[in-house]
């Protein structure tokens, strides 16, 4: 089959004409290797996904770091209800942990008992714990989350990235 260019979704190198998403952010490496965190920020369309999968790929590949790349986009039907939009986000998440990383990196099962506003930083806490290399998670399509929902996510990602960096880096 003929390569061709894409402007539909995540390019793929085997049909999709495309430069290396990981060279053209050299930077995010480093960030990365600093235990920081990053927004990328682009118009639609201008390789953002691909560019966070690929880089999920490569760090796992390394055996470095437990890396994947997620999605909130499922939340942002129940933007009026965070109960179920974190239900619907966490369960987003395992299937896609199913899906791109070996079963050895898989999430542990998440939290029982946490109250709403706190699951998803529960849950990405407690894979940070049970990750030998450390966790790294690209969040594609925050900005489709609105209103309450997207202010308890994005509290809840800093608390996490907070605790688990104490989690891991002790």
């Amino acid at each position: 089959m003929a390569r061709w260019f894409n402007t539909a979704g995540p390019c793929k190198p085997d049909i999709h004409y495309m430069l290396s998403p990981v060279e053209r952010l050299p930077q995010l490496r480093r960030i990365i290797d600093q235990q920081g965190y990053f927004v990328i920020h682009a118009p639609r369309q201008t390789g953002k996904t691909t560019a966070m999968l690929a880089l999920a790929q490569e760090l796992t590949a390394s055996g470095n770091y437990t890396a994947i790349m997620v999605s909130v986009e499922v939340g942002s039907a129940l933007l009026n209800d965070v109960d179920a939009a974190e239900l619907s986000i966490l369960d987003a998440w395992r299937g896609a942990a199913r899906f791109r990383l070996p079963s050895d990196l898989q999430p542990p099962p998440w939290p029982d008992n946490v109250p709403t506003g706190r699951r998803i930083g529960a849950a990405l806490s407690e894979w940070a714990a049970h990750s030998s290399p450390p966790l790294v998670v690209f969040i594609d399509e925050i900005d489709s989350l609105q209103n309450e929902l997207l202010i308890s996510v994005l509290r809840q990602l800093r608390s996490a990235f907070i605790a688990s960096f104490s989690c891991i880096y002790r």
